[in-house]
């Protein structure tokens, strides 16, 4: 009989395997993003708009527990039994070994934080194991609460920045699932035939490299006594925008770093939005 572990596997690679997409950001959008905090209440909603049933997404010189992390899966799935949503991560720790593979389940709770929907899934699990005498904690490291803020965090942030409304995703076509196909036993869904990958950010993360550059230029040259304030760069953000008739539909933007004080405002990183 399998274990938890194993249905975490089997759950998110049959889910891949249907558009067998890969995300690869630009190296710049990438380091800004995992120094993007997620804090505060988790934009559940947001979440919800994964641009595929499953993502994964390369995290190249990213560790987790002291292991390089290759990338990882991420899909949804729903409780039927808790009527809840979950958000399923699974690890590629970059080896061949099925045991490589790391499931971490998050509740996605109304009005909760990343930290709670990490405790809770934990709590729930150690609950039903104790319940039934099963080794379900397998697939959820122990230490998973501790590392939210080093390893859990910026994943999803990652994440987020798929799921946001000026995600600059570009490839051939665009990201998207299988449609239905006829066929003489009626319709039916197949799973890609080849692997497609997706460059993230590849003109925002040119820009951000400018700013960069231009920011430094700008500290180098120095200010006077009396001068305007040291060029610097603002961090990147996280925002929630009430959009839509009565405000009531919510939409989460990245806010790129903003060089201040930088003479040429042609450095600036500009917010991309897809054209479909």
């Amino acid at each position: 009989m399998g274990t938890i572990g194993d249905v975490a596997r089997l759950s998110a690679l049959s889910a891949w395997r249907m558009t067998r997409s890969v995300y690869r950001f630009d190296p710049a959008l990438y380091a800004s993003l995992l120094e993007t905090p997620v804090s505060g209440k988790l934009p559940v909603e947001v979440l919800f708009q994964l641009p595929e049933w499953c993502v994964y997404i390369e995290t190249p010189g990213f560790l987790w527990s002291g292991e390089k992390l290759a990338g990882f899966f991420a899909h949804l799935e729903y409780d039927v039994n808790m009527h809840r949503a979950e958000l399923r991560l699974l690890l590629d720790l970059g080896s061949a070994s099925w045991d490589h593979l790391i499931g971490i389940p998050l509740h996605l709770l109304e009005n909760s934080t990343l930290e709670d929907a990490v405790s809770s899934a934990m709590q729930t699990a150690r609950e039903y194991a104790a319940q039934n005498n099963s080794n379900l904690l397998e697939a959820i490291p122990e230490d998973v609460p501790q590392q939210i803020n080093s390893s859990i965090e910026p994943l999803i942030s990652l994440l987020l920045y798929l799921c946001s409304t000026n995600a600059e995703i570009s490839g051939q076509g665009v990201p998207g699932n299988p449609k239905p196909v006829k066929t003489r036993r009626g319709m039916k869904v197949f799973p890609a035939t080849a692997p497609r990958i997706w460059d993230v950010g590849v003109r925002i993360g040119s820009a951000l490299r400018r700013a960069e550059q231009a920011g430094d230029k700008s500290n180098s040259a120095g200010t006077g006594s009396g001068a305007k304030k040291r060029p610097h760069v603002r961090r990147a953000h996280w925002h929630t925008y009430l959009v839509g008739k009565g405000r009531v539909n919510r939409v989460l933007k990245w806010i790129p770093p903003v060089p201040v004080g930088v003479s040429d405002d042609r450095d600036l990183p500009t917010v991309i939005k897809p054209v479909k």
